[in-house]
């Protein structure tokens, strides 16, 4: 969009900067926001082949985890590390 300045009419009317539309950009403008318009419209549509039912991702993981030969023994306990008592300032 092209810079108007500020100027002064024939009959002394001041006139402030502003910008003003190109010749034509108004068109294209408005062809553009169709275009996105209707690509956005059918991007997220809901089609679907088949029976309708979206499939979902089924999850095959058991847990607790083990692995085979592995030896079962428990994760240590964690311990504190400060044995005496810490006071605070009041």
């Amino acid at each position: 969009m092209p810079w108007v300045r500020p100027y002064v009419r024939s009959d002394g009317t001041p006139v402030r900067g502003h910008s003003r539309w190109a010749p034509g950009a108004r068109r294209e403008m408005m062809i553009f926001s169709v275009v996105a318009l209707a690509v956005v419209g059918l991007g997220n549509s809901n089609i679907s082949a088949g029976d309708g039912k979206t499939p979902r991702p089924q999850t095959t993981v058991q847990y607790p985890i083990r692995f085979e030969g592995a030896p079962a023994k428990r994760a240590p306990q964690p311990r504190p590390t400060v044995s005496y008592p810490i006071r605070w300032q009041r």
